[in-house]
């Protein structure tokens, strides 16, 4: 996690200032965000049985290099192609990188959960979260203030390079996480299989298995439906804010990375309370609470035109991220059948990447008619919407292995 932050805070967290500093259009960085969303979208259901096949360990880690490799490729760039070839090269490796990725973001949420007890892992998503800051935080100060010291386009190219290396790190150090059972992650025990399940249906038609249909006829649809609330909403300003810091405001590369630092030294000092609340609230309650205060983000960078105003912005929205980036995760696995995981996460992963797409094309669009700070007023309200909905509807059904069979 900590050479995860490294490469988040310097490659990740500057690539669509990169494209806008390019000349990139709001389209084209709706681009950049939706196109993996669309390799996603294809290659969910199929990721879901690899898993179900493979050694979920091994699976995770070769798919992790396969796709963090594509960092690297972002160095040579500005030798091979001008402005408009850089990003429009940009957005299809966005897309060539989103297939491995698919069968990593499954597989990692399935390790996770394989690898964690349930009793640890709103601890550990608060620890992963603190390292995480504290790394993001020191890679985007030194990279804004490299940045700031180097002509363009060669800081650019020397913070990719710094990205790709620690990904490349996270990968080696992913090898050593194995799950805590050797059973196949997708295997129900045998006295949960159909034969044994009073009251099981008739043998569905083969395209209801492969696409395991049947998932949105359990209450898990309603956990589904609520996180696709939370994650358009989310997704809908994303592809706003590049465009408003360096288009509106006139942010330095320095000024954006001191924001982006104080955004994750608040998530650092929410993540320390997080395990405290989550006992107190549960996972759910606490997601709710934490996209709503996240609203608070794009509605006041909305009505901000100056540093010091982004970086009180960024201080709450990091807060706000603490709650419900620690306790998403955890919320939707509690209502995941441990034997399962694959086939649901899945379903999910096919939720979020329709998020993202939906998002990262249709706000740059919004944004283009109504002009940039009332969009992002307008998604700040969309967050608050998105959080009464979990609070409300997101109760789902916690379960577990013995109470929920496969199918």
């Amino acid at each position: 996690m900590a050479w995860f932050g490294m490469l988040s805070g310097s490659a990740v967290n500057f690539l669509n200032i990169y494209a806008t500093r390019l000349g990139a259009s709001g389209f084209q960085i709706g681009l950049l965000g939706a196109t993996p969303a669309i390799a996603n979208l294809l290659f969910a259901i199929p990721a879901g049985q690899v898993l179900e096949k493979q050694p979920v360990g091994k699976t995770v880690f070769l798919n992790s290099v396969i796709f963090r490799v594509g960092y690297l490729l972002w160095i040579p760039l500005p030798w091979i192609f001008n402005a408009q070839g850089q990003i429009w090269t940009l957005i299809i490796m966005a897309l060539l990188m989103g297939i491995p990725f698919t069968i990593f973001t499954v597989g990692f949420n399935t390790l996770f959960a394989a690898a964690v007890p349930s009793e640890w892992r709103a601890f550990m998503a608060g620890v992963r979260n603190i390292i995480f800051s504290v790394t993001f935080m020191l890679s985007s100060l030194g990279c804004g203030w490299l940045l700031e010291h180097m002509p363009f386009p060669s800081g650019y190219q020397m913070v990719f390079g710094i990205g790709g290396f620690s990904a490349l790190l996270s990968c080696l150090h992913l090898f050593f996480i194995r799950p805590l059972s050797s059973s196949p992650a997708g295997t129900p025990p045998p006295s949960l299989s159909r034969a044994h399940v009073p009251g099981a249906r008739a043998r569905p038609h083969p395209w209801q298995t492969a696409l395991r249909t049947d998932i949105w006829r359990t209450p898990f649809a309603v956990v589904l439906l609520v996180l696709l609330g939370l994650h358009l909403a989310q997704y809908l300003a994303i592809p706003i804010f590049p465009l408003y810091t360096v288009n509106v405001m006139h942010l330095t590369d320095d000024e954006i990375g001191l924001g982006m630092a104080l955004f994750y030294f608040t998530v650092l000092l929410g993540s320390t309370q997080l395990h405290r609340l989550v006992r107190w609230q549960g996972n759910r309650k606490v997601t709710g609470m934490g996209i709503m205060v996240m609203s608070l983000y794009p509605f006041l960078m909305g009505l901000s035109h100056h540093a010091p105003a982004y970086y009180l912005v960024s201080a709450i929205g990091g807060f706000g991220w603490s709650l419900t980036g620690g306790a998403y995760a955890n919320y939707l696995l509690e209502n995941i059948p441990a034997h399962d995981r694959p086939a649901h996460l899945a379903w999910y992963n096919i939720v979020l990447n329709a998020s993202i797409l939906l998002g990262s094309l249709l706000g740059p669009l919004i944004a283009r008619f109504i002009g940039l700070g009332i969009a992002l007023l307008l998604f700040g309200g969309c967050r608050v919407l998105a959080g009464i909905a979990v609070l409300k509807w997101g109760r789902g059904n916690r379960i577990s292995s013995e109470e929920y069979p496969a199918g």
